[in-house]
């Protein structure tokens, strides 16, 4: 018995994460805004800038991967990219919290390293993560395009950044595995404009 609720449990799990992949997949807006936050980057990468990523939690793990990908690789053997995930300095980031405020994490870091035409996203699946938040209002300051990935809703986040991705969902787990499809699906346009077609 015990079985057979966890597997009604997965496939409605798996049912409800599909359903969201199709709703994104016939959402051309929503297409449209993964499409821009990739020429952002493409474009940024070509001028010789960077990218910076920030978030809490699972999103700070996607900030790390999305960063590793640029920097290594997705797919092709290809020359790095420079991107930056601000959340693997433990030293900055308890040195921050301790001496300062918690909220200052990212903006302090952004103060030191983001240059005007640098793309930097903040990671927050309400959209209201202060430290976020605060975050983007320093990129904003030094001339960085801002970008935001958030739930549905967006929260304050969407309405502060220059392009927002929302994923169509309330949930923190679904907002997740949407995010990391549409940084793999950035990361793939961004390899494939920048160094050709893959072989894959």
């Amino acid at each position: 018995m015990e079985t057979k609720g966890m597997g009604k449990i997965i496939r409605e799990i798996l049912s409800e994460t599909l359903e969201l992949k199709k709703r994104t997949l016939g959402d051309p807006t929503l297409v449209g805004e993964i499409e821009k936050a990739a020429s952002v980057i493409v474009e940024a990468c070509r001028r010789g800038n960077k990218l910076i990523l920030f978030g809490n939690g699972g999103s700070a793990a996607d900030a790390q991967h999305v960063a590793a990908e640029m920097v290594n690789k997705l797919e092709l053997q290809r020359g790095a990219l420079p991107a930056i995930a601000l959340t693997t300095d433990t030293s900055i980031l308890t040195s921050v919290a301790n001496d300062d405020d918690f909220c200052h994490i990212f903006a302090r870091q952004l103060e030191a390293l983001a240059s005007k035409g640098d793309v930097t996203v903040g990671i927050s699946t309400s959209g209201n993560s202060l430290n976020v938040l605060e975050g983007v209002k320093v990129a904003k300051e030094r001339g960085a395009t801002t970008v935001g990935f958030t739930g549905m809703d967006g929260g304050r986040l969407a309405k502060l950044v220059d392009l927002v991705v929302r994923a169509p969902s309330k949930k923190t787990p679904r907002i997740q595995e949407l995010h990391i499809t549409f940084f793999h699906i950035i990361c793939h346009l961004v390899e494939t404009e920048l160094f050709g077609t893959s072989s894959s």
